[in-house]
């Protein structure tokens, strides 16, 4: 995950930890920093899995107040566990490193999407809008708010998976900014852009504060920039306080009407006026999406997720709870649901769905939710970079048969060719991967183990490329009888790095190649 922060200027002087041990987690590489904490890449050694390690900045970590404050809330938000919550795994202290490690989301957030492509698609707000109100339910049911709902706290990876981070953490920095000191360390432009109106005069804060937030960094997303701005953040405040914000509709054509009354109740100044809670806004939401039809909003109520569903209620059945752990504990986010009747049954059939399909395959499958409608026989450029088409490969594919989807994948070299340009490259890589895993589910072995070939002979760097490669160029050479070659392979593939990654990005076709290797390893 990333964090940023517009105080550059009076940012401290960045930790150097790369290589480094914190506790139990070898550090890697810096993915951001903000006011609080810098955040870095690192490997659990005892699991062997990726994780973002956020470290308390030295500076603050000399207020004792602050740092009790801080390992407390941080408890308190490894409680939650949910599908769109950024999971913290452990929060402790190593050689007076103060530090939180938690659940890795590759992707980025929303500010970063809002840079590279401004006001976004309806559906796919939409989407975001549904994911993070699930998220707030989940928060709320704990008696946690979080206080600093914005697009830099949300992530969204290429699958179209929304994940809210930093829940809790907001208030370690908010003991003393709810009075308006908005000189307080932390407190940048990007808090007051996005705070309730109650949060701004220093009030007790519920729910409804986060909806506040939520339906501002919503309207951001539709209309490219926030509703209020300013010079400064007491201006911005004000302005929370006083003015009532253009008619979304007004400010872009195509946003429908009804997504704009629910955006805008969500901005009522007064928390009475505002939706009461998550579940209420996820009912209205439904509602809406009903009238409107998936023509107009990118799905339709029939294709929530588990974790959606179980926002509209504040009921639920065991079974229910039950089986949003078992998607939380397999990584595995139902996105899109097929609909298989209303009946309680297909919960049961998603549920077993959830514990067999993972990763790369389920991913090419999944029904997507974002899409532009673009029905074209040919691939078409979209965007316009390597990412965006991989991201639109990723999203079109479900409507397409699996022999069509190779095509889709092959599209971001044929457009963004891997030579020219170091994005094109990662982005080029991570699609071979997806067509050479879809090869191999049609069980095209030699296809797909040319595909794998070339995975496992790009450099020492590329290590996740080379991870598949070894691995699937064991599966294909096993099953086309070539045992020397496979077993080659196999011991080539057979290093933790590798199953690291494999384990954090495709569980299926990890299984699959330990399957393979087992075999192997049996025969000699």
């Amino acid at each position: 995950m990333t964090e940023t922060t517009n105080n550059q200027k009076d940012a401290p002087t960045e930790l150097e930890l790369a290589g480094r041990v914190v506790g139990d987690y070898r550090i890697l590489r810096r993915l951001g920093r903000g006011a609080m904490a810098e955040v870095f890449l690192a490997e659990q050694q005892s699991l062997k899995r990726n994780v973002a390690v956020k470290i308390l900045q030295p500076e603050l970590a000399k207020d004792q107040a602050y740092v009790r404050r801080f390992h407390r809330e941080a408890q308190a938000a490894a409680a939650l566990t949910h599908a769109n919550i950024v999971q913290i795994y452990e929060v402790g202290n190593s050689d007076g490193l103060h530090f939180i490690a938690q659940e890795y989301v590759p992707g980025q957030n929303l500010k970063q999407l809002l840079n590279k492509r401004g006001a976004l698609e309806v559906k796919l707000v939409g989407a975001i809008l549904r994911q993070v109100a699930a998220a707030l339910f989940k928060a709320a049911e704990q008696g946690i708010v979080h206080r600093d709902i914005k697009p830099e706290n949300i992530l969204i990876t290429a699958t179209g998976e929304v994940k809210v981070a930093d829940f809790g953490l907001a208030r370690v920095i908010a003991q003393d900014a709810d009075g308006m000191n908005l000189t307080q360390v932390g407190i940048t432009m990007g808090t007051p852009l996005y705070m309730s109106p109650e949060q701004a005069e220093g009030k007790p804060l519920d729910q409804r504060s986060d909806i506040y937030s939520l339906g501002i960094t919503c309207y951001q997303l539709l209309a490219g920039r926030p509703p209020f701005e300013g010079d400064n953040p007491l201006t911005v405040a004000v302005k929370h306080l006083n003015t009532e914000p253009q008619r979304l509709e007004k400010v872009r054509g195509g946003v429908p009407l009804e997504l704009a009354r629910v955006i805008h109740k969500m901005l009522a100044k007064k928390p009475a006026d505002r939706y009461q809670n998550a579940s209420e806004l996820l009912r209205d939401l439904r509602d809406v999406q009903k009238t409107l039809g998936s023509d107009a909003f990118g799905s339709d109520p029939s294709d929530w997720s588990i974790a959606e569903l179980a926002s509209l209620s504040s009921v639920r059945s065991d079974g229910l709870r039950e089986l949003s752990n078992v998607m939380r504990t397999s990584a595995m986010t139902v996105y899109r649901k097929p609909s298989w009747g209303k009946n309680a049954s297909r919960f049961a059939i998603i549920g077993l769905i959830c514990l067999v399909i993972g990763g790369g395959l389920a991913l090419a499958s999944r029904k997507p939710n974002l899409l532009d409608g673009v029905d074209e026989q040919e691939v078409p450029q979209l965007g316009q970079t390597a990412e965006e088409q991989f991201l639109y490969a990723m999203f079109r594919t479900k409507d397409l048969d699996l022999a069509q989807r190779p095509r889709y994948f092959a599209s971001v070299r044929r457009y963004f060719p891997m030579e020219q340009g170091e994005e094109n490259r990662l982005w080029g890589l991570r699609a071979m991967q997806q067509e050479a895993i879809t090869l191999l589910s049609l069980k095209q072995y030699e296809e797909s183990l040319h595909m794998f070939e070339k995975l496992a002979g790009q450099p020492e760097i590329d290590v996740e490329a080379k991870a598949f490669g070894y691995a699937g160029e064991t599966i294909c050479l096993h099953a086309l009888g070539r045992t020397t070659a496979a077993e080659k392979a196999a011991v080539s593939a057979n290093k933790e790095e590798y199953k690291a990654i494999l384990r954090s990005n495709d569980r299926e076709f990890l299984q699959q190649f330990m399957k393979v290797y087992d075999d192997l390893m049996g025969k000699t």
